[in-house]
């Protein structure tokens, strides 16, 4: 496939939206707020963070839209459509984050039961998000268990590091508890990841140029794809790289939104948070581990191997 940068940054926008804020809200049930010096002031900012991280995710969906006046009857399909519902969770998932810290600002510790709903519509969103991608059989590359837990882990992975990196600069009690959640999260993120491209190299594509033209013999070459210049088939269905290039792509995420992040987290942890660069260092990872996983998602899309590429794919 062609990744499509607008849905790019929604998903890893969003997700890194869902995952701070179930980090926060996690913190809160833990009793930490009004604790160590960590007041509702600290929510809040982590709160409008995470609406701001949705918002501009949301807002880069629609440079995905041939015709952005009609996204409202994208909610139309919610019957048998996984995009419908999300298109339903997602401004849901917006309102919750905005009265939770709404509530907070006003200083209100009572927010257990709207946060609780919240964290709910952010799990709904995971699923929703993913199923759209994990639905669509014939691209096996997609069509797994590890489409759900890819996208759930790396979201929690990247939210929680994100709060890490806030923690470090509003809260810094708060900063063990939530560098070990991080760091646990980006770790099972990379076995899912790593266990999902170990699955998807072993698959053998169900249709072949046999399958598709009815004739069995065993060399069969195309010489040509129809085309005298290119067409939306050869430009929306294949990513134009090398298999070489797309394998480089895959150290280079692997590296950027697990390994590097990791390190430098678990370098904060083990120097023991407390000087002014360790702020800066979980900041980095954040940074770091975000640019990873745009990376991972564009592979994520470019690895899907549509049908129609038997006849466009090689000559494209």
């Amino acid at each position: 496939m062609n990744p499509a940068f607008s849905v790019i940054f929604l998903t890893t926008l969003i997700g890194a939206a869902q995952g701070l804020f179930l980090t926060l809200f996690a913190a809160e049930l833990a009793g930490w707020a009004g604790r160590g010096g960590i007041g509702l002031g600290f929510f809040a900012l982590g709160g409008s963070i995470a609406l701001l991280l949705t918002a501009a995710g949301l807002a880069a969906s629609f440079a995905h839209l041939g015709r952005p006046e009609r996204a409202w009857r994208a909610a139309a399909m919610w019957r048998t459509s996984w995009l419908s519902r999300e298109v339903i969770v997602l401004p849901l998932f917006m309102a919750g984050v905005f009265f939770w810290t709404l509530g907070h600002f006003s200083g209100a510790y009572a927010t257990a039961a709207l946060g609780t709903v919240t964290a709910l519509l952010a799990l709904v969103l995971f699923v929703c998000t993913a199923m759209i991608y994990a639905s669509i059989r014939f691209l096996q590359e997609w069509a797994s268990a590890y489409t759900l837990a890819n996208y759930t882990l790396l979201g929690l992975a990247s939210g929680s590091v994100l709060a890490s990196a806030l923690a470090g600069f509003r809260a810094p009690a708060l900063v063990p508890p939530i560098a070990q959640a991080a760091l646990a999260l980006t770790a099972s993120a990379l076995l899912s990841r790593s266990l999902s491209l170990a699955r998807n190299a072993r698959l053998v594509p169900r249709s072949t140029v046999q399958s598709a033209i009815g004739v069995r013999h065993p060399v069969i070459r195309q010489r040509a794809m129809g085309f005298m210049g290119g067409s939306f088939n050869t430009r929306e269905f294949f990513h134009g790289l090398a298999p070489g290039a797309l394998r480089q792509l895959k150290w280079w995420f692997l590296a950027a939104a697990f390994a590097l992040p990791a390190a430098l987290v678990a370098l904060v942890l083990w120097a023991g948070f407390g000087a002014t660069t360790d702020q800066w260092l979980l900041a980095l990872a954040f940074a770091v581990q975000y640019v990873g996983l745009l990376i991972e998602r564009w592979f994520f899309f470019a690895q899907a191997r549509h049908p129609q590429n038997l006849y466009y794919q090689a000559v494209a």
